[in-house]
This record gives structure tokens, sequence and C-alpha cells, in this order.
């Protein structure tokens, strides 16, 4: 019988036609670990904002790793030398890069592990499947990392101008329809250079730059830090916050959940529990969002009103109002808003669970961590704050913050419902 054919064409939305050029990458891609990213949608909530974002972590790293397969070509093509192996290892890095994400991506990172982000649990696996694959990943796991001795292939897999960022930012753009998103990578790769070990852009390149770091200051507060997908993300972390207490208080029989979910709801799981018992990463290997989205049906009926509510509202679409501000809100306008739960009807304890409070920042670019170079035609190198004749570049370098408090404002009944 003949071998499988492993080299594979895909048929890309945003791309078109792209392959999976080695046998390595499509075992990895045919893996249950990369399987799992079907199941966890990039955009978490968006899809309460713009219907079209239901586009999943799989496919953006199949993206990425065909704009890294484009970058290597790039730079092979000006006469730098890019081993088949460094090509393979670096395609593999930025195609594990998201291998650690949990359900709804972002949005339960910051609950659902004690201070543990999705790099960390995608490094944990980079090294489970090295030892899967006898080996075949160590010089990926090195690039991801930072540690391989030419430092541009981290640049490439993570910094302030990799192929992770350019694939979300057109990715993002293209399902939502948010037409800001389009960045023109493929022209940015192409002025790709080295300069030393160092990742540049190429001078004629610069306006390419500006749309981009443009593009994902507008992307963020049109799309990613949108008030409608803050609320809902808000609600759907009081409900895991609920589920938690309820489990604590009551016991595990009281709060459906699958075997992989209720683990990380009734424990504070660390990265040493991680790294000391692998019951936490095959249970992790096991959650995505369906996992919750299932729970949130079962709790939308269960006894605790709390519970309850949040979840059919969150079922229903019938979120919270949210409000934005430039400036932390008086304690007057926060005590008008108690005060309207309260004669709805709602107990103080119940308060926090209804009315919530944040933060939110954006920043374009930040020139204090791994600038973006531009190679002049003299072949200096400069940032590209120095390099734009644009104004707003240095605006972009801002950090700007947005303070939001979202509550519930209509909860008719709710005095009947409690008693």
């Amino acid at each position: 019988m003949s071998a499988p054919n492993k080299k594979k064409i895909l048929n890309d939305p945003v791309y078109g036609f792209i392959t999976i050029p080695t046998e390595l990458l499509f075992d990895l891609v045919e893996h249950p670990y990369f399987q799992r990213l079907r199941r966890i949608k990039q955009l978490g909530l968006s899809e309460y904002v713009y219907p079209g974002a239901l586009h999943t972590r799989f496919h953006h790293a199949l993206g990425a790793m065909h704009l890294m397969g484009q970058a290597m070509s790039t730079l092979q093509s000006k006469g730098h030398s890019i081993g088949s192996d460094e090509c393979e290892a670096a395609q593999i890095a930025i195609l594990l890069h998201d291998i650690g994400h949990g359900p709804f991506s972002h949005v339960l990172e910051c609950c659902l592990l004690d201070g543990v982000s999705h790099e960390q649990i995608s490094l944990l696996l980079m090294h489970e499947l090295n030892r899967q694959f006898n080996g075949a990943l160590s010089l990926a796991i090195r690039m991801f990392e930072g540690t391989y001795e030419r430092t541009f292939f981290h640049q490439l897999i993570s910094s302030q101008l990799d192929m992770d960022r350019m694939d979300y930012l057109n990715r993002d753009g293209y399902y939502t329809g948010v037409a800001e998103g389009a960045i023109g990578a493929e022209r940015i790769i192409k002025m790709l250079d080295l300069v030393g070990d160092q990742l540049v852009v190429e001078a004629k390149g610069v306006l390419s730059v500006e749309n981009f770091l443009n593009a994902r200051r507008l992307m963020y507060w049109q799309v990613y830090l949108h008030k409608t997908s803050i609320c809902a993300e808000s609600m759907l972390i009081q409900v895991l916050r609920r589920a938690r207490f309820l489990l604590q208080q009551a016991g595990s029989e009281t709060v459906f959940a699958s075997a992989a979910f209720r683990l990380f709801l009734q424990e504070s799981v660390t990265a040493v529990d991680f790294q000391m018992n692998r019951a936490y990463l095959d249970a992790f290997t096991r959650l995505d969002d369906f996992d919750v989205w299932a729970c949130i049906k079962e709790w939308a009926l269960h006894a605790d009103f709390v519970l309850s509510t949040l979840c059919r509202m969150l079922l229903d679409r019938k979120l919270f109002k949210i409000v934005l501000s430039t400036e932390p809100f008086a304690g007057e306008f926060l005590n008008e808003l108690e005060n309207q739960l309260y004669r709805a009807g709602l107990p103080g304890d119940m308060l926090s669970y209804f009315l919530v409070e944040g933060q939110a920042t954006n920043a374009a670019y930040l020139p204090s961590e791994d600038r973006i170079s531009i190679k002049l035609k003299n072949g200096n190198v400069i940032d590209i704050a120095d390099a734009s004749d644009l104004s707003n570049i240095q605006v972009l370098t801002n950090i700007v913050r947005r303070y939001y408090v979202c509550w519930a404002k209509d909860l008719k009944g709710i005095r009947q419902s409690v008693n």
C-alpha cells in the first residue's frame, strides 16, 4: 500500500491555497493537541458584535505557518543562508504558538488558571510533543523560547512585527468585516531583511508598517476591546466565578461540568502544578469552548439565581449596559448604579456579579520592547518611530486607557425570582 500524501494543499479564505510543506508539519496538524484548536474560537465572544467572527485558533495557526513560509522564502531570496531544518523549525514554532490557549482564548485566561499564561502551556505542550516525536521539535522550541543563536527567528515568532500579528489582523478583519484590519502582509514580508541576525524592514516598506500599526490600534478599539465584547466577556467571567463559589460552598454534585472543566473550576492550578502533575496538562488538552457552552446551557436551569440568570442572559444575548470613560468613574455614579440594583431587589451579596468595573488598555507600538527596525538606503538602521514622517506614529506609542463599568440595567422581576 502506498504511503499517504502528507504535503497537503488547503484552501484558506484569506490567502487562497496554502501548503503544509513537510511531513512533520502535517503530523503535528493531525495531532489531537492541534485539532483541539478547531473547537476554540479566535475572538472569544466577538461574535456577539460581529456575527461572522466564528473562525478558530486552528485557522489562525495555519495562516501564521503560511506567512512564516513566505518570510523564509523572502530572506533566502535576499542571500541569507537559512537551512531547510531552520525553515521547518520556524514554521513548527509559529504553528504551535497558540496550542496552549484554553476555552474562549484570552477571555478566561485570567480566571481559569492561577497566573499561568497560554504561552507557558504552549511551551509545555511543545515539550510533550517533542517527546512524542523523538526530539524533532528541539530546534523549534529553542526558536520559540528565544534561546536559538539566530535571534531573528524568535522575532518572526514573537515581536511587534511577527507572523502571529500579521495573520490575526488580516484574518480577524476578514471575518468581522472590519476593513481597517487589512494590513498588506504580503508587501511587509517582501520588505523583510536581516542586518546581522536582527530582523529589519527595508525603507520602502515604511508606509506598509505604518498601516500595520494603525490597523492594530483600530482593530483593538473596534474589535478586541469593543464595548459589547467587553460586556459579554465580563458576564462570562462572572458565570465562572459564581460556579466556582457554588462548588466550594455546596460541593461538586450541585454544579454540572465535564471532568476536565470541573478540575479547573475546583482547583487553583499553578504553573508548578502543570509541571509536577501530568494529570493537569492532560485535562487541559481536553478543554475547549464546547465544555463551557454545555455548562452554560445546563447552568441556565440551575436553582441558584445568580448562575442561572447570568447564563440565560448570555444565551439570549441580554447583555449588561456598559459605559466607558477616559477617567476613573466617580463614586457618586457607582453608588447610583448600586442603588438601582438594590431597588430592583438584588441582595448585597449578589451585587458584585451584576455590577463590574474594569479597564482596558491599548498601545499599538512600544519602542521600549523589541522595536521595529527600518533599514535605510545608506544601510543605517533606525526605529520606525524615527523613520516615519507621520506624526501619529508617536501617538501610537502612547498607552491609551479606557475605564468601564457594566451592570444589569433591566432585571425585571428580580425580587420575585430571588424570593
